[in-house]
């Protein structure tokens, strides 16, 4: 009874906030809508190589292949399947399978813990650029919200004075997106400890937003998952990204705080209930061949980054760029006395070539995001090289 009247009491909440909030458009996603299915040459994908399902299926052990010949497709379980999650937990040094979530890919969780989380008049600290569900659900919600920016000239990097300045005795809530999009950057671990004493003094939440984890340039620069080192960190990731199985559409929450993952949890029967039955057991048979699938989406990135050093020379004088520590992506700033708005229509026109301009995160300055994550960029970045020298002549 106790537990039906807490469910009962968070979906009149969820609902009453549902009637008070406004949406304003998703700025990065609104741009995809515009270009991605009409634009021949994507140069800003966000996610890694992608898999098909036959070459999936080739790793699948005797038992994985039985689970997906006799796949049955009724609804799941609405956490997650109960194998999915221990695979999940294995990602992690200190996370139990029942302190894991699952969504139908990560913004579903971003959205159900924000409603768990946030209350009016919250103190929520939120790292920019960032992705706007980050910062817009907070506000939307009725928090006090305050922005730390990351800045070119520094690098991109995150320092523990921003940090140190934007907490206050009352805050309740970190947000945190790293590896970062979009600039590739990454936390250090003297910055991430500092971050956690200073959430602690005031029992702060700490949430990370860590979908391109695994994907370090350098691996002995990854800093440890927010919910293994902190009770009240959760971490967020999903298949999409580092795992390139953008399509699945599976994420998941992790942290030791049971209670607030169940809680969570019960928003999710009022979004998508539960996950893909097939999903789940792609994403499955993908994570018990995390080696395989990480080396392969690895060796991509690093070629191609191997490429973009070239390329950022030969062509100092018109972008540059802070090179990227983490992930599939890079920020360049447009050098030539051209808005980026303009250049990137011109050349989406033109050359039928995508990147992303930085007012997709709202960030000021001639900035566009490029991605390195797929095959095809060695083909795609001579095009977009032929257009940067046609259009600067």
């Amino acid at each position: 009874m106790v537990n039906f009247l807490l469910y009962s009491l968070l979906t009149t909440r969820h609902l009453l906030k549902i009637a008070l909030m406004k949406l304003p458009p998703f700025r990065l996603e609104e741009f995809w809508k515009k270009y991605e299915f009409t634009t021949p040459y994507i140069l800003c994908s966000s996610d890694a190589e992608g898999w098909t399902r036959k070459e999936l299926l080739a790793l699948a052990d005797r038992d994985e292949r039985e689970r997906w010949d006799h796949l049955s497709l009724n609804y799941t379980e609405i956490p997650g399947l109960t194998p999915l999650r221990e695979e999940i937990s294995k990602l992690y040094t200190d996370i139990q399978p029942e302190e894991i979530f699952t969504f139908a890919g990560a913004e579903e969780g971003i959205y159900c813990l924000m409603q768990v989380l946030v209350q009016p008049n919250d103190h929520v600290i939120v790292v920019e650029p960032a992705y706007q569900s980050l910062k817009e659900l907070p506000l939307l919600l009725g928090a006090d919200v305050t922005s730390v920016a990351l800045q070119a000239k520094n690098k991109w990097q995150l320092s523990l004075e921003q940090m140190e300045k934007a907490f206050r005795k009352d805050t309740k809530l970190v947000v945190l997106n790293y590896p970062h999009n979009p600039t590739g950057a990454l936390l250090s671990e003297e910055v991430l400890d500092g971050i956690v004493r200073l959430a602690n003094k005031c029992g702060a939440y700490i949430f990370s937003d860590e979908v391109y984890r695994l994907l370090e340039i350098d691996p002995a620069q990854r800093v440890p998952a927010i919910a293994d080192v902190y009770e009240k960190g959760i971490s967020l990731n999903v298949m999409s990204k580092a795992f390139g199985l953008a399509g699945l559409r599976v994420g998941w929450l992790a942290s030791k705080d049971k209670k607030l993952i169940r809680q969570t949890g019960c928003y999710k029967v009022y979004t998508s209930i539960c996950n893909s039955a097939p999903s789940e057991v792609l994403s499955l048979i993908a994570l018990r061949a995390k080696e395989k699938v990480i080396a392969r989406n690895r060796k991509i990135v690093l070629d191609n980054l191997s490429l973009l050093d070239a390329f950022i020379e030969r062509n100092k004088e018109r972008v540059s760029w802070v090179r990227p520590q983490s992930g599939t992506m890079a920020l360049l700033e447009l050098l030539l006395p051209v808005s980026v708005e303009d250049f990137t229509k011109e050349l989406a026109q033109q050359a039928g070539v995508l990147v992303m301009p930085a007012s997709c995160w709202n960030l000021p300055g001639n900035y566009f995001r490029i991605g390195f994550g797929k095959k095809n960029m060695p083909e795609i970045l001579v095009r977009f090289e032929n257009f940067l020298h046609t259009y600067t002549k």
